[in-house]
């Protein structure tokens, strides 16, 4: 697929204008993003320009106009690149949703914006091999990580385990010990304890090589090679046969458990240095929780890099991750702080946002939720003693029944990014799901407790209210089925996961309280 071409006087024009972007950020502090500049013409700017730029929900040079990615729908197996609205701006998000109109549609190219041709695609066999016929990795669903930007409807690349991209053949990705950096935009709150959600630099050959041979970031909270402060998630770098938090092989207290709804992982280095960093893609700045030499064990100083390019997966192809991913770029040389501050300030100027703003869902406030299924309107989420069920509620419904179908939106116990429910009738009982079904329960104060109460709102998935995400089981959504509420996937082993009303079985009105 042709590239938008970038003529040495954009280029040049672009520099320019993100050195003014960069010094007055840096001077100002407060200074608004200017809309024709993107994060790689700021890394131009600082004399560390991108040679990889991946991104499904917008373009990442102000001057870029070319694809983003590229989906292919399971009804005929046609394909259709999905560009941008403007050059420089945000994904085209109804080409997507008019070309999958009725059927399904994998992502099948993630473009790369800067003119090397360092696409991702379907991750070939590996050390580990794949899922899929063949060892080939399964590739995204294209429509599984709805959101908006700047207002604008878009989609993230889900990865489920078993997914994963990759490019062994790439053009101008550090080898060696040369320098690099590279940052990433995921899902703080969807994470596993699986190898490797990885985005990064990683072996030509799709196998285990060694020591120092891999240099990517890392994020999730497997604690085998290596963790940080509390109990994770973490930003990592996988340097191969580790992932380090810092200087040592395993623990470094310095690197935080971080979660936020969209999250900015950067992971830089260079000869015997090497950097993490990290902050919240919406607002505020980004922390260094380590900056110093190489891990002090043998065959990391110096570096093998060898310039493959990977997403979702590890270097020797493992695909036991889960995770979700929005953008990022690697660059050519070592980025400086004050660059990558600048890079941050146009990440939170962008506006990422969950695409349930509007839903009504804020902590502290008390709704009830309507079942939007065409049998079932009158029915909400309602409790008996333990036991959450849907039931039929009107203004002639007992005060009691009322109660019982009211809620009130907490901050998510398991994650500030999302909420939980507690009962009005029952305070300090809350929703939440056992063997995948909902039940009311008081707050034991464990993790386990906390994880399985949060949810995730997202637009409903059938264009009406709220879908609810399960925070530790976030391919499931509150679903009722026989009048019984879940968490369900769409199609599964479960007769709760059948894919038949499943869009409008997971999507609920969020209205005023019955009480």
């Amino acid at each position: 697929m042709a590239r938008q071409p970038r003529t040495p006087r954009v280029i040049a024009s672009a520099v320019l204008a993100a050195g003014t972007l960069v010094a007055g950020l840096l001077a100002g502090g407060g200074t608004s993003q200017a809309a024709t500049q993107g994060p790689c013409d700021i890394y131009a700017a600082g004399g560390t320009p991108c040679v990889a730029a991946h991104s499904t929900t917008r373009a990442l040079y102000g001057a870029y106009n070319g694809p983003l990615y590229q989906v292919r729908r399971a009804s005929d197996s046609a394909t259709r690149d999905i560009g941008v609205l403007s050059a420089g701006g945000v994904a085209n998000a109804a080409t997507q949703d008019s070309f999958c109109a009725g059927t399904t549609c994998l992502i099948t190219v993630i473009y790369d914006q800067s003119g090397r041709n360092n696409r991702l695609t379907q991750a070939p066999p590996g050390g580990f091999q794949g899922p899929a016929a063949g060892g080939y990795d399964n590739l995204a669903n294209a429509t599984a990580a709805p959101i908006t930007v700047g207002g604008h409807k878009a989609y993230g690349v889900y990865v489920a385990p078993g997914t994963g991209y990759r490019n062994n053949n790439t053009n101008g990705i550090a080898t060696g010990d040369q320098p690099e950096g590279m940052y990433a935009i995921f899902d703080g709150t969807h994470y596993n304890g699986g190898c490797c959600f990885d985005y990064g630099n990683a072996e030509r050959n799709s196998r285990d090589n060694g020591n120092g041979t891999m240099e990517a970031i890392y994020f999730g909270n497997i604690k085998v090679w290596g963790y940080g402060a509390g109990n994770g998630p973490w930003i990592m770098a996988d340097l191969e046969n580790g992932l380090f938090s810092g200087v040592n092989q395993h623990y470094n207290a310095n690197d935080p458990s971080i979660s936020h709804r969209f999250l900015t992982a950067i992971v830089k280095g260079g000869a015997n240095r090497w950097a993490i960093r990290g902050g919240n893609a919406q607002s505020g700045g980004v922390s260094t929780f380590y900056d110093g030499v190489r891990p002090n064990v043998s065959g990391y100083n110096p570096m093998k890099k060898e310039g493959a390019i990977i997403l979702g997966i590890g270097g020797d192809n493992s695909v036991g991750a889960r995770g979700t991913f929005y953008e990022g770029v690697m660059t050519s040389g070592y980025p400086s702080d004050a660059t990558e501050s600048a890079v941050q300030a146009n990440i939170t100027a962008a506006g990422y946002a969950t695409s349930s703003a509007g839903t009504g869902l804020t902590p502290g406030t008390s709704v009830s939720l309507r079942a939007t299924t065409a049998c079932c309107t009158d029915r909400y989420i309602h409790h008996t003693g333990s036991t959450v069920d849907t039931a039929v509620i009107g203004s002639g419904s007992s005060a009691t029944e009322k109660g019982n179908a009211s809620w009130t939106v907490r901050t998510g116990l398991g994650s500030s990014s999302c909420v939980s429910f507690e009962s009005k009738n029952v305070p300090g009982q809350y929703l939440r799901h056992q063997n995948y079904e909902l039940y009311l329960q008081a707050n034991d104060g464990s993790s386990l407790f906390a994880q399985d109460a949060t949810f995730c709102p997202e637009a409903g998935h059938n264009g009406q209210g709220a879908s609810l995400r399960s925070l530790n089981f976030p391919d499931r959504y509150v679903r009722h089925y026989a009048n019984i509420v879940y968490i369900a996937a769409n199609g599964g082993s479960n007769t709760f996961d059948n894919a038949n009303a499943y869009n409008d079985d997971v999507s609920w009105l969020v209205s005023s309280p019955w009480s």
